[in-house]
């Protein structure tokens, strides 16, 4: 039997853009737009053209995208109490969008209808009549989504099926049953959300808000009980706590589920689809986050590592790789012999977790680590200390020696700091110096430097990620401190670590590591 199919109604670039620090430019628009388009989403809602400049503009360079089988959508509300649909400002600024489809909003609760519209239950209905007929007449596919549909629901029924009927009878095209204070618990929106399909014999959707922590559960609730349509933002922000978040409905929905929500083929863009929209929106991707964050399939505990090793199903729920993202072992105290031969088989594949060698690597990995070292953020500073202890390593450079210089009070300029280094490459010798606007900064610039003389490559590589954490607080300024650097060359990321009590030392071990990893796997040493 064919999979029933599930419409997914992304609104990130809408109520995505209500969440709190959340504030997109044109281009951020069309691009996220344009990236939703290619994951094979079937509505995107673009935005509201009657609220701003910038959603008009948006609309009006809609035709740059390549929208395959996405229908954009422009967002508004019903009329104003009192007026008419026809002479309505936010209904002609729908229309001027030139969308196919519209979703128009209004109220199902009657505590808004009084409080905040401060008009009648009846006259509530009439705008919510005369504006989806109206739309309908100008040739429009309407989505009506009904505001506070549950709160409505368990304050008032009759009157929220009056909304919802009122939307029907119109000739909307969808209604979409929107639990926008996010407290309705997923068992009540399955029973409410069964009894409006079987009421309204058209499409039912679902849009729910986090503010319980239940969106993508009440979503699965709502699909279960017959609804075929599902709205949510792409990574889950939005107002307040957030919308339901479509990275992990749809896979939960398509792969678990069985339903048919995008091409089977674009599974594999869940996840980068879902990096790509966090930087663009300057969001750090939480790394719990299911499927698409980078801890989804990361193993840290011996007897985990063994048993995913073994037999991938073991702790994993679905294949990493189905939804475009990877599977990691991590290396720590916690870590067993599997764990280590797995990363030490990559360099040496004789080496087995009943290898000597692995043994001894274990023992001295947990003296690393309670010197403060964490190597399970920091897989290039493993391998490179891997292949020191197999005898494997040959250094790309050798420090002869490096100074700092700091101004205090510091003087008026954009670089108050600078460092002195010394390096050597075989029998040739490099010394350079570099200002930075700190000590770390400085010897960043300075090292890169002297190493770009005989390893041009280095030239593309950027530090994105300094962090510090103090080891022993109790030992006050003589703590130890775990320096962890993140680099990129444009085309992938690693990441280093360092530790020592002097925090320069520290941020020196990160970046050298970082330079000779870089080399190490561009096999210019």
């Amino acid at each position: 039997m064919e999979p029933r199919s599930i419409e997914i109604f992304d609104t990130t670039l809408r109520d995505g853009a209500q969440g709190e620090g959340i504030s997109f430019s044109l281009e951020d628009k069309l691009n996220i737009a344009q990236k939703l388009c290619k994951l094979g989403i079937a509505f995107v809602e673009a935005g509201n053209p009657g609220s701003n400049p910038k959603d008009m503009e948006f609309f009006r360079r809609a035709g740059e995208l390549v929208l395959g089988e996405t229908q954009l959508v422009a967002f508004g509300s019903t009329r104003k109490k009192g007026g008419s649909a026809r002479e309505d400002e936010g209904c002609a600024a729908l229309l001027s969008a030139g969308t196919r489809w519209v979703a128009v909003f209004g109220k199902s609760w009657d505590l808004h209808v009084r409080d905040v519209l401060r008009t009648t239950l009846e006259e509530n209905l009439a705008m919510i009549r005369d504006t989806v007929s109206f739309l309908k007449e100008q040739g429009r596919m309407v989505i009506f989504d009904a505001e506070h549909f549950f709160d409505g629901y368990r304050s008032h029924p009759d009157y929220a099926r009056q909304a919802v009927l009122a939307a029907r009878e119109a000739g909307a095209d969808r209604v979409v049953l929107c639990d926008t204070n996010g407290g309705t618990f997923p068992d009540q929106v399955g029973d409410i959300t069964g009894e409006m399909v079987g009421l309204l014999g058209i499409p039912v959707g679902i849009h729910a808000h986090n503010d319980s922590g239940c969106a993508v559960a009440a979503a699965m609730a709502a699909v279960e009980a017959g609804a075929s349509q599902v709205q949510g933002t792409y990574i889950g922000f939005g107002e307040r706590c957030g919308n339901t978040n479509l990275s992990t409905i749809i896979p939960n929905l398509q792969l678990k589920k069985g339903y048919r929500c995008i091409p089977d083929e674009k599974m594999v863009r869940i996840g980068k689809t879902a990096r790509f929209i966090a930087e663009v929106t300057n969001l750090a991707l939480p790394a719990n986050m299911p499927y698409v964050g980078r801890s989804a399939f990361a193993h840290k505990g011996g007897m985990h590592v063994d048993g995913v090793t073994k037999n991938a199903a073991t702790f994993e729920h679905i294949t990493p790789e189905a939804v475009g993202n990877r599977r990691s072992i991590l290396l720590s105290e916690f870590a067993g012999r599997s764990a280590i031969a797995s990363k030490v088989a990559e360099l040496d594949s004789s080496i087995t977790r009943d290898s000597q060698v692995t043994a001894e690597l274990i023992e001295k990995l947990k003296g690393r680590e309670y010197q403060g070292y964490a190597y399970e953020s920091a897989a290039a500073s493993f391998e490179l200390f891997a292949r020191k202890e197999l005898g494997k390593y040959r250094p790309a450079f050798d420090l002869e020696y490096f100074k700092i210089l700091g101004e205090q009070p510091a003087v008026k300029v954009d670089r108050s700091c600078s460092a002195i280094i010394k390096v050597r490459v075989g029998e040739s010798i490099e010394m350079t110096s570099a200002e930075g606007d700190g000590p770390v900064h400085a010897l960043d610039i300075a090292l890169r430097k002297a190493l770009e003389v005989f390893y041009p490559s280095l030239s593309e590589v950027r530090l994105i990620d300094y962090k510090v954490r103090v080891m022993e607080s109790h030992m006050a300024t003589a703590a130890t401190v775990r320096v962890i650097i993140e680099s990129t060359d444009g085309l992938s990321t690693w990441t280093t670590v360092g530790c020592s009590a002097d925090i320069i030392d520290a941020s020196w071990q990160a970046l050298r590591d970082s330079m000779e990893y870089k080399l190490m796997r561009d096999g210019a040493v």
